[in-house]
């Protein structure tokens, strides 16, 4: 359980890093987009619907890695998912 929340602020901490490099005009609607997923990751209800889904996941053995929010940073930034 622990580690799915971890995962969500990684994922964060990737999201807003890739957002720095987006500097060119071109590039401003991807980092509007970016940013408006990150607002969602951050929100009260993400994190509640996040801890329901972990419980849930936790009562049926179903826990993988990495979680939802961070799955979708790594494909973004084109990360390796360990």
């Amino acid at each position: 359980l622990y580690c799915l929340f971890l995962d969500t602020d990684r994922a964060l901490v990737l999201l807003e890093e890739y957002c720095k490099k987006l500097r060119k005009p071109e590039e401003q609607q991807l980092k509007k987009a970016i940013r408006k997923v990150m607002g969602i990751f951050k929100s009260s209800l993400f994190q509640a619907l996040l801890g329901s889904f972990t419980k849930k996941a936790t009562r049926h053995g179903t826990i993988s890695h990495p979680s939802p929010p961070a799955a979708v940073a790594y494909d973004v930034l084109g990360c390796p998912k360990d």
